[in-house]
């Protein structure tokens, strides 16, 4: 093979908000719950969609306006405990992401999750869509925060999965997706149906943008 010519890409790094499925009631709703319990001015829903994709930490930071992490955790488990309870389940499935999750798998594709969302949740969820199987297993950060940085988590996948990065691609709908993928030497495709603009995308450079879940099939057949 030439040395110009990329390896094909053999796996791919499923983000799960606003990627696989749109959690904007959910999220939302937890993140006026905890603003409430923490005795905080509650921002209206539709002011929130920046908040789907960073971690919580970050986003209670700003809302908050706080470097304080014990103001955060706080702020954290009381999002949790509605969460867990209803604000996980408050989401719904991309329209067409199924059938182009069944089209990769019938091409050989390995399909793994890599979230910002913690390990426990973000698994339920894909279960509940029915995507497991085809995609095989779901990497998310640990309850403390751990691994919630794209970059540390795809790093993480690579390493547990002893995966090649030349053959590899993350896709996603935020910078944060983009930015993982191009420090850990991994391709990407930036999805222009989530909650990143299509500048905050391009911006990143990634190697493909996809308008419809359609588009990421046919970009990784012709990429393999």
């Amino acid at each position: 093979m030439s040395a110009d010519k990329p390896l094909p890409v053999t796996t791919i790094l499923f983000d799960l908000d606003g990627t696989l499925s749109d959690p904007f009631e959910g999220i939302t709703r937890c993140i006026k719950y905890a603003m409430e319990k923490m005795g905080a001015e509650v921002p209206e829903a539709s002011t929130l969609g920046w908040c789907i994709g960073p971690p919580l930490w970050d986003s209670f930071e700003v809302l908050l306006n706080t470097k304080d992490r014990t103001v955060t955790d706080k702020a954290v488990a009381f999002y949790r405990e509605r969460y867990a309870e209803k604000g996980m389940f408050e989401n719904t499935l991309i329209e067409g992401i199924d059938a182009a999750v069944e089209a990769l798998h019938a091409k050989g594709k390995r399909m793994l999750v890599a979230t910002s969302k913690t390990n426990s949740y973000a698994g339920k969820i894909v279960e509940h869509f029915g995507l497991m199987p085809p995609i095989e297993r779901v990497y998310g950060a640990e309850p403390d925060g751990t691994r919630s940085d794209k970059t540390e988590l795809i790093a993480h996948i690579l390493q547990q999965e002893g995966l090649s990065p030349a053959e590899c691609v993350m896709i996603g709908d935020r910078k944060f997706d983009l930015i993982g993928a191009r420090n850990n030497s991994v391709r990407s495709i930036g999805v222009l149906w989530g909650y990143g603009s299509r500048d905050e995308l391009s911006a990143e450079k990634p190697d493909f943008l996809a308008e419809g879940p359609g588009l990421i099939v046919d970009w990784v057949n012709q990429n393999s």
